[in-house]
Formats: structure tokens, C-alpha cells, sequence
């Protein structure tokens, strides 16, 4: 059945006069309203009013102009049934075969700091998810449907198809039409429902918003189905939350090598977030989610082989990540280990012409950019976690020194390393770091003394001159064994939240061993 009449009412107008123009072009009559209407009308489109269609005028400051049989009957009569086309025929009402609606922007208005709560309720669409969802209930079948259109970037296709098909749409694209707009309209509903749901009234009758929705709905959309999850008898697919700002990890562009794995993703998100944490030159390899090695360098080659030096037995078969752009000669150092991934902003020319060698490397490119106010999310069996993302960073003007020896200047530079190095390793969390580099990391212990203990044991295995350095703790000292586990190792300097009960004791054993320690006032938890 041919496309004969669209109706044509959108919030979002990009595009949308040169797709008017394309289906006026093939004849197909336009029916419009409002703003919309005017635009066409404006450049020479030959549009009919809903008002005018209907014999019944807008009301109610616009809230009432396409709730009408006219409007409602021709989208939602089947074409397949001789009944309602009948019906409509005997009661005047022409099909309207393609329905071109986006809602009005809520999400935009209440993302708006200055958003009252009658801005928010004005900005609640009510004819379009009607209109939207009628046309995508009929979308129809092999015999006729019609055509819902809500994201603009489907108009070219539409298009083509019309030309190429004497203005018939065919079911497979009138249901992939009908599938996104019934998400549409669904994703609109949550926006609404987050919103509505985060409101407490005082008992004055104000109005305020709390952070988190008492019905609290999520959207994401599939990026690709994986071979299986953290283990093959697992399955599993990669989502991406709709609108994401670019600077995470699934921002990703893969230029080789093969697919992603679950625990890919996942590591590399680890390396990434790592790695952007500085302003600096700097290569961050992380295995099995931790870092395992991370290094500044003059250049990304320097920064390799120092993060490579922390661990290489762990660094084998690891994630690489750098924050500037690869050169040959990095590319070419990392070319010499076994690894999975390596992803970086950008990578010259020659680099990617040496990656190429190993073809089963998989090569991403990520835009730099931490998203603000991202949430972290956190399953658990019946429930989900939900926290605002850890984005805290401090600066020497934060750091209190609690002991008699201040640190020094160097000892203070490694300090602010190692204390960001710390906040992408499991807790209990120790690194021991010097010169800009790691020389030992201990993660995911029970017991902090323990964690301090194998970051020991990493740096000696590593073949790393362990005294002199700084360590950084993800959480207070509970005791001071931990303490004196780095004294005996040849620490110098300890970077901490405090706020243990003992930390008058902590203090004291630093001071007794010579040991410069600040405190930074929060801590670092990574679960």
C-alpha cells in the first residue's frame, strides 16, 4: 500500500524541511501543526493544518490538537481489514500512512538548573506519544501499515526506500520503525518517572529535588553481543547508556585485531579510567582489573618500560593504555610482550603500520574526557547499587602533614601519584611508587598489612630498589603493623586518608621510623 499522506509534528527539527521537501516531492500530502507547520509552510510546502484536516480548531494553548478520530481513525484503521477501511470511507476520515513525531524536550527542560516543577509538567507531551505509539501499534503487515518515523536520522533511508519502491514502505522497516519508537516513548516515560520521583514537598509546600528517584529507570542500548562473559559458560552482550558523553570506554573505535571479550572491556575500562587520571605523558597496564603497572614518562616509550618494569611477569597477556598519542618506537616496545589490548586518544601513521604485524591485538582508539555527574552502577542479587562516580582529587594545597619530618618536594610529587595510582586498585589497596613510577602493587587483600606485605614482595621480585619510595594507602592504617611493614621495606613517605581510631598510634610509629605522612581527609574504596 502506497504512502499517500504524512503527518508531519516535531520537537527536534533537524532535517525535517528537506525531508518534507523529499516527500512532497513524491507526492505524498502533508498534514502538519504548529511550529512545524509554519516552518514548512515558510519554505513554500504546500501543508494542511491539523486543525484544518480535523473542522476542529487547537485548544487549550495547543494541549488538544490532534486527539481527534480524524487524526487517530486514519492512522490506527488496519489496511487489511475491508471493515475499517469501510469505516473510515463512510466517515470521511483519509489514511495517514506515515506519522513523522518526536516528543517535546523534557529531558533537556529539567536538566535545566533553573527547572521548576511547571516547566517540567508543560514539557510533558501528550498528543505526540499518542500519535507515536497508535502508528507504532499499526504498523501493520505484508498488506500495509503505517510508517513511524521519530529519529531523524532515519530520514535518508525512508526516503531512499520510497523512491526505490513507488512510495511503499515494507514491513520489515515499518516494524523496525514501530521497535524504536515503542523505546521512544518508553525512555520518555522513565524520564519522566525519574524526575517526578526524585520531588519532595516540605511540609511548606516547596518543591526541592533529591539525587536519586524513588523509581529509578535505566536505558542502554546494545553495542554487540559477546562470546561469552567473565567465563565461557556464561553468555553476555556490551550496552551503552543513550547520550553517554565521549571519554569513556565505550566510546571505543577498534581498528584491529579480534573481537572484545567480556573481561576485555572490562580491563580495558580499568586501564582507561587509569590513564586519564593524568596530565602527563603516562602508560597505565592493568591485568585482571588492576593496575599492575603504571609510569609517566617524557614519552609514551618511557612511560612504557617503566610501568613494564613494576610487573612484567603480570604485565603478560595484560591491557596497555596511554593518554597521548602512540609512536612507532612505543608501538613497536609493546609489539615485544604478549598483551590483549591496547588503546590510546591516537596513534601516528607508522605505528599503526607496525600494530598491523599482530593481527590478533586488538587496537582501540577512545577520546580523552572523564563524563561529570556519570553515576556508578553496581548489581546485586535483587538489587542494584547506585552511587555518584568517585571524583575526587586533591592537590598539595589539601594535604595535611600529621608527622614531625615534612616530606620533601620529590617525596610530595610521588605522593600525588601514588595516591591517584591507588584509587583504580582493588582495596585493600598499597603502591609503592618512586620516580613517577610503580614498583609495587598490592590489591584486593583482606587484610591491609597483607596488601603491603605483596606489594613488597612484587617490588623485590621485579628486581626494584624499594627504599626511598612513597606508598600510597586507599584507606587509614587500622594499626600500625601495616605501618612498619613499609618502614622495614625502606619507605620514606606515606600518603593516607586517616581517620582510624589509631591513628595517634599510626603517627607515632611514622615518627619513630622517620617517616614523612600526610593525610588527604577521604578515602579511595574500590570494590
Amino acid at each position: 500500500m502506497n504512502v499517500t499522506q504524512a503527518l508531519i509534528s516535531v520537537s527536534d527539527k533537524r532535517g525535517v524541511l528537506d525531508f518534507a521537501r523529499e516527500l512532497a516531492g513524491l507526492g505524498i500530502k502533508l498534514l502538519s501543526t504548529g511550529g512545524t507547520a509554519s516552518l514548512l509552510r515558510d519554505a513554500g510546502l504546500a501543508v494542511t493544518d491539523v486543525s484544518e484536516h480535523t473542522g476542529f480548531p487547537e485548544m487549550l494553548d495547543g494541549r488538544v490538537k490532534t486527539l481527534h478520530p480524524k487524526v487517530h481513525g486514519g492512522i490506527l484503521a488496519r489496511r487489511d481489514l475491508a471493515e475499517h477501511m469501510d469505516t473510515i470511507a463512510a466517515h470521511d476520515i483519509s489514511r495517514i500512512d506515515l506519522v513523522v513525531v518526536n516528543l517535546y524536550p523534557f529531558q533537556a527542560t529539567v536538566a535545566r538548573p533553573d527547572c521548576t516543577l511547571e516547566d517540567a509538567i508543560e514539557n510533558i507531551d501528550i498528543g505526540g506519544p499518542t500519535m507515536v505509539r497508535a502508528a507504532a501499534k499499526n504498523h501493520g503487515t505484508e498488506a500495509g501499515g503505517v510508517g513511524i518515523v521519530t529519529d531523524p536520522e532515519d530520514y535518508a533511508g525512508i526516503v531512499a526506500e520510497l523512491k526505490a519502491n513507488a512510495n511503499k514502505l515494507s514491513y520489515k522497516t515499518r516494524f523496525a520503525l514501530a521497535v524504536k519508537a515503542f523505546t521512544h516513548t518508553a525512555r520518555y516515560d522513565s524520564a519522566i518517572s525519574n524526575h517526578l520521583t526524585a520531588l519532595v514537598t516540605n511540609e511548606a509546600g516547596d518543591v526541592s529535588k533529591q539525587a536519586y528517584p524513588e523509581r529509578f529507570q535505566l536505558a542502554f542500548d546494545k553495542v554487540q553481543n559477546l562470546r561469552y562473559g567473565e567465563n565461557p559458560h556464561q553468555s553476555a552482550a556490551f550496552y551503552k547508556e543513550p547520550g553517554a558523553a565521549e571519554g569513556g570506554i565505550a566510546s571505543y573505535t577498534q581498528l584491529q585485531g579480534k573481537e572484545l571479550s567480556y573481561n576485555n572491556i572490562a580491563d580495558a575500562d580499568a586501564a582507561w579510567e587509569c590513564v586519564k587520571a593524568f596530565d602527563t605523558t603516562a602508560c597505565v597496564i592493568v591485568k585482571h582489573a588492576n593496575p599492575c603497572g603504571v609510569a609517566l614518562g617524557a614519552t609514551p616509550l618511557e612511560a612504557y618500560k617503566k610501568a613494564f618494569s613494576t610487573d612484567p611477569t603480570s604485565a603478560f597477556g595484560g591491557i596497555i593504555a596511554f593518554n597521548g598519542e602512540v609512536d612507532r618506537a612505543a608501538a613497536e616496545a609493546v609489539s615485544a610482550q604478549f598483551l590483549e589490548v591496547l588503546i590510546a586518544p591516537s596513534y601516528t601513521a607508522d605505528a599503526l603500520e607496525l600494530l598491523r604485524a599482530k593481527q590478533n591485538v586488538r587496537v582501540l582508539t577512545c577520546p580523552l574526557g572523564k563524563p561529570a555527574g556519570a553515576l556508578d552502577y553496581k548489581r546485586v542479587g535483587g538489587g542494584l547499587l547506585v552511587q555518584s562516580a568517585d571524583e575526587a582529587r586533591i592537590q598539595l594545597a589539601d594535604l595535611k602533614v600529621v608527622t614531625k619530618r615534612a616530606p620533601s618536594d620529590t617525596e610530595l610529587r610521588d605522593m600525588l601519584f601514588a595516591w591517584r595510582v591507588a584509587k583504580y586498585v582493588k582495596s585493600n589497596a598499597i603502591v609503592y611508587c618512586k620516580d613517577g613510577m610503580t614498583i609495587g602493587v598490592g590489591a584486593g587483600q583482606m587484610s591491609r598489612v597483607d596488601s603491603a606485605r605483596i606489594a613488597k614482595i612484587k617490588a623485590e621480585n621485579a628486581g626494584l630498589v624499594i627504599p626511598g619510595c612513597v606508598v600510597a594507602s586507599d584507606a587509614f592504617f587500622p594499626f600500625r603493623d601495616g605501618l612498619d611493614v613499609l618502614a622495614q621495606a625502606g619507605a620514606t613517605a606515606v600518603i593516607q586518608p586517616g581517620g582510624s581510631m589509631r591513628d595517634a598510634e599510626v603517627i607515632a610509629a611514622a615518627d619513630e621510623q622517620n617517616i614523612a605522612m600526610v593525610f588527604t581527609g577521604f578515602r579511595h574504596f574500590r570494590h
